[in-house]
C-alpha cells in the first residue's frame, strides 16, 4: 500500500505543480529551457506512473472496504461512455462538447474515477480513485480561477463537426476497452459481475 502512496502523491504532485508552487514550474523552465522542462516533466510523470501503477497492481490484494452492488458495474460501464466521449473531444478542436464542459479531460477523468468508485470497494481502488477525484476537482478550482485571472482561456468554438468525431471516437474506445482492452491492460473485463 505504501508504494501505491508513493505513486499517487508523485503522479498526482507531479501533475499539480502549477497549483500548489506556481513558481517552480516558471523557474524550472528558466534553468531547464522549455525543451528541457518538457522533457523532465515527462519522465517524471513517466515513472510516477509506474510506480503508481506497480503499487496498485501490488495493493489489489486488499480485503474489501464496502461490496458494490453487482448493478453498479453497469453504471461505471454507461460513465465511461461519457469519459471516453470527453476524452476524444479534448483532443480535438473545439466543438461544443468542448465548448460547453470548458475542460473536458478534466472532466473525464472526474467522471474516470467518479465511475471506479462506484463499482470498487477495496481499499486500494478506493485511495486510488478518491485521489484522482479530488485532484480533478482541485485542477478545475485552479483553471476556473486562473480563467477568472485572464492567465488562460478556453479554447474557441470551431465547428460541431468535431463533436460528432468526438462521439464516434469516444464510442469506438469505448467498445475496444469494453470488448477487450481493461481485461488484457487492467486484468479484469468490465462485463464481468
Amino acid at each position: 500500500m505504501a508504494l501505491l502512496i508513493l505513486g499517487i502523491v508523485l503522479f498526482l504532485g507531479i501533475h499539480l505543480i502549477r497549483v500548489v508552487v506556481p513558481g517552480l514550474r516558471a523557474s524550472l523552465i528558466a534553468s531547464l529551457g522549455e525543451g528541457g522542462w518538457k522533457i523532465a516533466y515527462s519522465i517524471a510523470s513517466i515513472v510516477a506512473l509506474i510506480v503508481l501503477i506497480y503499487g496498485f497492481g501490488r495493493a489489489r490484494d486488499m480485503t474489501p472496504i464496502w461490496s458494490p452492488p453487482f448493478w453498479m458495474s453497469h453504471i461505471t460501464v454507461l460513465l465511461m461512455l461519457f469519459a471516453m466521449i470527453c476524452l476524444a473531444a479534448s483532443l480535438l478542436p473545439a466543438g461544443h462538447i468542448a465548448t460547453k464542459t470548458k475542460h473536458p479531460m478534466v472532466l473525464s477523468v472526474k467522471i474516470w474515477a467518479l465511475a471506479h468508485l462506484l463499482s470498487n470497494g477495496d481499499g486500494a481502488a478506493i485511495l486510488l480513485f478518491a485521489a484522482f477525484l479530488a485532484w480533478g476537482v482541485i485542477l478545475r478550482i485552479s483553471l476556473k480561477r486562473r480563467e477568472r485571472a485572464g492567465e488562460i482561456s478556453r479554447r474557441p468554438f470551431v465547428s460541431a463537426t468535431y463533436d460528432l468525431y468526438a462521439i464516434i471516437l469516444g464510442v469506438v474506445a469505448w467498445g475496444l476497452i469494453i470488448w477487450k482492452l481493461h481485461a488484457w491492460i487492467i486484468g479484469v473485463s468490465p462485463l464481468v459481475m
